[in-house]
C-alpha cells in the first residue's frame, strides 16, 4: 500500500538539487510509490482541532534544471499522513519550536515524524556532545567571558562558536596571547548576554572535518571529509570547503556506538555526527546533509535505507 509522506522543508526551488539531501530522500521514496506532499513551515495551522497544512502533491526528478513538479494546493489534514520529514533548515527560531508543537501533535495520532519533535527541541547540536564526555574534547559551556578566557589559559588553543549557530558563521579560534581575544568575545557573547560552546583547538581539522551518518543508530560505512580552504579556520561546505570520501575508523565506530542508543531512545532516526581526529565535535539533528556526495563517491542509496528503516517503523 502506497505511503503518504510529508516534506516539511524551504520550498523546493530554492534548493541545489546536485546536492541537496531532502531531495535524495523524495526521490527514494518517489521510488518505493509513496505520495508526496510538499509543505512550507508557514503554511501549518492548528484550525477546528486538527493540525491542518496548505501542501502541495510534487513528483521529482534527479535533474540540475527541471527536478520537480507541484501539483495544485490543497488542505489536508496531516494526521492522515502516514510519516513527516521536518526537514526546514535553521534558523532554529522560536518559529520552528512552534511548528514542532505542530508535529508533535500529530506524532501523538500515530504519525511518524521524522526526527522526533520534541528531541529537535531538546537536542542542541553543539551542547548535546557535552552528553558524551568520552567522546568530545575538552569544552566549556557559558556565557561569561572569564571563564572561557581561564579555559583558553589552561587548552592554549581554542574554538568558540555560538550554540544556534550554523554553516561555520561566528566561529572563531583563539590562541594565547592573542590581542583579539576580548573583541572576539563580546562578540560571540553578546557582552555576556548570550551562550556560547568553547572547544579545545584540534589541529586535524585541517585533514577534514568528518560528517559522518546514521541511520537509526547505524552508521553509512564512509564518512565526508570536509576539508579546510587555504587560508581559512572553518572546514564547513557552506564555507568554502572542498571534500572527500573516508572510510570510518574504529574511533569512529565506537563514536556511533557511544551515542547510538540515546539517539534511538530520543527518536533521532537520521542523525550526523561531526568528529575532527579523535573527538566528536557535534550531533546534528535538524537537517543533515552530504547524502549526494556519500552516494556519489561510494555508489550507495543512503536515502533509500533511510525510506526502507521508515517503512519497517510504519509497518
Amino acid at each position: 500500500m502506497s505511503k503518504r509522506l510529508g516534506i516539511v522543508m524551504d520550498h523546493i526551488a530554492s534548493i541545489k538539487p546536485w546536492k541537496d539531501s531532502t531531495l535524495a530522500m523524495m526521490l527514494a521514496a518517489q521510488r518505493r510509490g509513496w505520495q508526496l506532499f510538499h509543505i512550507l513551515q508557514q503554511n501549518i495551522a492548528w484550525a477546528d482541532g486538527r493540525v491542518v497544512a496548505r501542501a502541495e502533491q510534487i513528483t521529482v526528478e534527479d535533474h540540475r534544471e527541471h527536478w520537480f513538479d507541484l501539483g495544485t494546493t490543497e488542505e489536508i489534514d496531516m494526521s492522515s499522513l502516514d510519516a513527516v520529514l521536518m526537514r526546514k533548515d535553521p534558523p532554529f527560531d522560536m518559529e520552528y519550536i512552534y511548528t514542532t508543537y505542530m508535529l508533535e501533535a500529530i506524532e501523538a495520532q500515530g504519525v511518524l515524524v521524522v526526527n522526533r519533535p520534541q528531541s529537535l527541541r531538546d537536542v542542541n547540536e553543539k551542547f548535546f556532545t557535552t552528553r558524551f564526555p568520552q567522546c568530545a574534547p575538552p569544552q566549556i559551556v557559558s556565557r561569561d567571558p572569564q571563564r572561557i578566557k581561564q579555559f583558553l589559559a589552561q587548552q592554549g588553543d581554542i574554538v568558540v562558536k555560538p550554540l544556534d549557530g550554523m554553516g561555520g558563521a561566528s566561529i572563531f579560534h583563539i590562541s594565547g596571547g592573542d590581542l583579539n581575544t576580548n573583541v572576539i568575545l563580546e562578540t560571540v557573547l553578546d557582552h555576556g548576554r548570550k551562550t556560547a560552546v568553547a572547544q579545545r583547538f584540534l589541529p586535524e581539522f585541517t585533514q577534514g572535518d568528518k560528517r559522518i551518518l546514521l541511520i537509526d543508530g547505524d552508521p553509512v560505512p564512509y564518512a565526508l571529509a570536509r576539508i579546510p580552504a587555504k587560508g581559512e579556520a572553518r572546514a564547513n561546505l557552506a564555507a568554502g570547503g572542498s571534500w572527500e570520501g573516508v572510510a570510518l575508523t574504529e574511533r569512529d565506530r565506537w563514536i556511533c556506538n557511544e551515542v547510538a542508543p540515546e539517539l534511538k531512545q530520543r527518536g533521532l532516526i537520521f542523525v550526523g555526527l561531526d568528529v575532527i581526529g579523535d573527538y566528536l565535535t557535534e550531533i546534528n539533528v535538524t537537517s543533515p546533509t552530504c547524502i549526494r556526495e556519500l552516494d556519489s563517491l561510494y555508489d550507495l542509496d543512503i536515502a533509500g535505507d533511510l525510506m526502507d528503516c521508515i517503512k519497517a517503523k510504519l509497518s
